[in-house]
């Protein structure tokens, strides 16, 4: 399994996304501050992993404080948890992350308990979440699979990989899954300008698991899906709203149009932590605008006349009348969603 992140008595040890598929490098952050960097900067990136990532934070922070007591540290946590929160706007995992820390905190705050008591059972919370992640990831894994042709090829954008969470992966996973079951999965993996987390990442974990893959630039996806070469569209999700409307990385609702142009699936995989029924529509979701600097350069070269106005969002958000199917851990949602997500919601 891929180390996205691991904690270690220093701190979280991060592999630099930022520097693969060349060079296979690690990242210490040894404070709270430099696991927001970390996470701002896409050191790691990816909904489910950063959510772990800021939990990791949290239970760093505590341990670094100087404060002797509770009350002491309480108006410490409040920053630790602001700062974080503050570092990506779009993946909601992260708030999820924080607010059940959180929680935790003032669970155990007013139980009595001594701050290391406390430091020990945010840590152990964080460790939680990390190996509950990878468990959900493969579920959610095996209930996608199902829905992946037999044999044939199956499109995804950006990187929703082992990379982008714990292990295994949210959409990476359901391919994992299907290649488990026997079936005979092409992957074709668009580049995903302009931090090409699809031509870097999303490759170079398949061809470390020997699935198939082919890079295609963007604006290929059309072309082969008219060729007959692409029978599932699966993709990963930053937020998906209560009903159904789905926040992903720029570029996937030009996929999940095509799709639907070509009558080809087009699915979603993501946990439920993923899932904001407090948020009614993607209208909602605030989109992450990146720096100009993703867009202007390209492998350290300016590509853009100097002063051109440039947009850089993050993200974009898929309407759900384009998704056939969301794969969670819990189970396959399927339209109306604002119906199955709330049923879900209910059955808990």
């Amino acid at each position: 399994m891929i180390p996205t992140l691991t904690w270690t008595p220093e701190g979280v040890r991060f592999i630099d996304q930022t520097k693969l598929p060349l060079e296979e490098s690690y990242v210490l952050a040894t404070t709270y501050e430099q696991v927001a960097e970390v996470i701002v900067t896409m050191v790691v990136r990816g909904a489910p992993a950063i959510g772990v990532s800021a939990a990791y934070g949290v239970a760093l922070g505590a341990k670094n404080t100087q404060a002797r007591t509770v009350e002491e540290f309480r108006p410490e946590f409040e920053r630790i948890c602001t700062r974080l929160a503050s570092t990506r706007p779009t993946a909601v995992n992260l708030f999820w992350a924080i607010d059940r820390m959180k929680a935790l905190f003032a669970t155990l705050a007013a139980s009595g308990l001594s701050l290391d008591e406390i430091r020990q059972k945010l840590l152990a919370e964080a460790h939680t979440m990390y190996e509950d992640d990878i468990a959900a990831c493969k579920q959610m894994g095996a209930y996608g699979a199902e829905s992946m042709p037999q044999e044939g090829g199956v499109l995804t954008h950006c990187n929703a990989g082992a990379l982008a969470t714990c292990g295994y992966g949210t959409a990476l996973g359901v391919i994992r899954g299907a290649v488990e079951q026997g079936k005979k999965i092409q992957v074709y993996a668009d580049e995903t300008r302009p931090f090409l987390q699809g031509a870097r990442l999303t490759a170079w974990e398949l061809m470390a698991d020997q699935i198939p893959t082919t890079v295609i630039c963007d604006n290929m996806a059309a072309t082969l899906m008219r060729q007959g070469k692409i029978q599932a569209v699966v993709v990963g999700a930053d937020r998906i709203a209560a009903n159904g409307d789905t926040a992903n990385k720029v570029g996937t609702y030009n996929v999940a149009i095509l799709a639907r142009e070509h009558d080809i699936p087009f699915y979603v995989a993501a946990p439920w932590s993923t899932i904001d029924m407090a948020t009614p529509t993607g209208d909602q979701i605030p989109i992450e605008e990146r720096p100009a600097k993703e867009v202007t350069h390209f492998a350290g070269r300016q590509v853009t006349p100097n002063g051109v106005e440039i947009r850089n969002p993050a993200f974009d958000v898929t309407p759900a009348r384009y998704i056939a199917a969301i794969f969670t851990e819990r189970g396959v949602l399927r339209a109306p969603y604002n119906e199955s997500l709330k049923a879900m919601e209910l059955a808990g």
